[in-house]
């Protein structure tokens, strides 16, 4: 009878610990994964129960809180101006969640970062006051690519060459943030999300396409730096027009007049000549032209900045033709304005990179400060400041005398290069105009690189070019840019 009781009392008790170490495992492990779970309502409630922090452009904010008219739900993001500034903000939405800036420092902006706490509300659970984004996009820069850019589909940057500041980062068609943000949006939603041109899609930072001539900077700095060239006023070995190696076709220019043969990388840049910059890829190899691609930012499947831009690509594994077609931005090279924004800014800073960023700093409610991030950022040589100087020479004759002449500045000096690269099966679709470019002010030393890209227009295929597209575009910023 004893031994029954034992074994019962022993077994009662092994039930008892094993409740016990469920009751844990669900407290503290199970507990904190269904509290994070995205579709936990309680979690939406709680980060809406409060007006959110601010999104601050310029010491002002573009983006704001107000209460919603009924339901668990109590405030409700708004934005101001938020077709110009979509972009840069992404959105928060109570049903379809946070992207971009909104998403990267949700924490933050509701108020639940730890970093926020002070040690009262550690112990008694109390959520903090939210923090600030404070962006370092200018106000005058993203209105003057937003309103130049107007209803055509296309994209651009600007970044300040010396800092790494990202001055604008404008997108279009554009969409309101507002229309998603509540709680009964699902018409608005299913209407951009099929929309054809697809509004929501941030072509400045997520649309890598073929970047066309403007990729003819990188094959220049790459054979100046290798030393195939010693100056840009050195004749080149370019037969016009070149024949593709292994192949029965030749590769041609858009002007054959032009004076291409055996031109210097000067002349071949302002008469964006394919002859020479096809040969040139293929006498330095798609080793060599990669590696310079790759310094530039190609390739970089992690390039924060903070929002995660995606990667441009130069390929590998390319025949002699395929190279050659490379060394002029086609075949399946592709970059994101940012991507060439970086380029012109490289060149422009004296061969240095200095890592984009376009937040400048997160602060507490109070204003203190909590991580600034323009005194974190990272510099590299890209190229040798000789390499920089005769790159920046030379786009500067292709903005004075030219493919780039809509880009001149009274009072400013503009490099640039202009693009026009073919899109769809045997270029059957109308190409893409580009332009990426500099300009500096000698007067308030205020500089500037720029890379715009016009994916579609009401222009005529004939009149599609990087110059009569993209940089009227390019200059409406740089002269937003330079300004007092």
């Amino acid at each position: 009878m004893n031994t029954t009781i034992r074994r019962a009392s022993v077994f009662t008790l092994l039930l008892v610990l094993a409740l016990l170490v469920r009751a844990t495992w669900v407290q503290f492990y199970d507990g904190t994964a269904l509290a994070e779970n995205k579709n936990n309502r309680r979690n939406v409630i709680e980060q809406y129960a409060y007006p959110l922090g601010s999104i601050i452009v310029a010491g002002e904010a573009i983006t704001g809180s107000k209460e919603t008219d009924g339901g668990d739900l109590e405030y409700q993001r708004t934005y101001k101006d938020g077709a110009l500034y979509s972009a840069v903000t992404g959105y928060s939405s109570q049903v379809y969640g946070a992207t971009q800036l909104e998403g990267i420092y949700q924490d933050l902006l509701d108020g639940t970062d730890n970093r926020l706490k002070n040690p009262v509300d550690t112990v008694t659970g109390k959520r903090a006051d939210p923090g600030d984004v404070v962006t370092t996009i200018d106000p005058d820069v993203q209105r003057a690519a937003h309103e130049a850019l107007g209803d055509t589909k296309g994209a651009a940057v600007a970044i300040d060459p010396t800092n790494g500041k990202i001055l604008g980062v404008v997108s279009t068609p554009s969409y309101d943030p507002s229309e998603i943000s509540g709680s009964d949006d699902s018409a608005a939603w299913e209407k951009l999300t099929k929309d054809p041109d697809k509004p929501m899609t941030n072509r400045a930072l997520r649309q890598p396409l073929p970047p066309g001539s403007t990729f003819k900077l990188v094959v220049a700095a790459a054979a100046l730096e290798d030393g195939l060239y010693s100056s840009v006023d050195e004749k080149t070995d370019s037969p016009n027009p070149y024949p593709l190696p292994g192949t029965t076709r030749v590769l041609d220019n858009e002007n054959p007049s032009a004076p291409c043969e055996d031109a210097t990388i000067r002349v071949a840049l302002q008469y964006s000549c394919n002859n020479v910059f096809g040969k040139m890829a293929v006498d330095l190899g798609q080793d060599k032209v990669k590696e310079m691609a790759d310094k530039f930012g190609f390739d970089d499947a992690e390039q924060d900045v903070p929002v995660r831009a995606y990667e441009s690509v130069y390929p590998s594994g390319m025949d002699e033709a395929q190279t050659a077609l490379s060394g002029i931005g086609q075949f399946d090279v592709t970059a994101t304005p940012l991507q060439m924004a970086m380029v012109s800014a490289a060149i422009a800073n004296g061969g240095e990179l200095v890592s984009p960023h376009m937040v400048s700093q997160i602060s507490d409610a109070g204003g203190n400060v909590l991580e600034n991030y323009d005194d974190n950022t990272d510099t590299k040589e890209i190229v040798s400041s000789s390499t920089a100087e005769q790159l920046q020479s030379a786009m500067q004759t292709v903005v004075d005398e030219g493919t780039g002449t809509n880009a001149q500045i009274d009072g400013a000096t503009v490099g640039g290069k202009t693009g026009t690269a073919q899109r769809g099966e045997n270029n059957s679709q109308t190409p893409y105009a580009w332009f990426t470019s500099y300009a500096k002010d000698g007067s308030t030393g205020k500089e500037v690189a720029v890379a715009v890209i016009i994916e579609q227009s009401n222009a005529a295929r004939s009149e599609v070019s990087g110059n009569g597209l993209a940089a009227p575009v390019a200059k409406a910023m740089m002269e937003a840019a330079l300004q007092d």
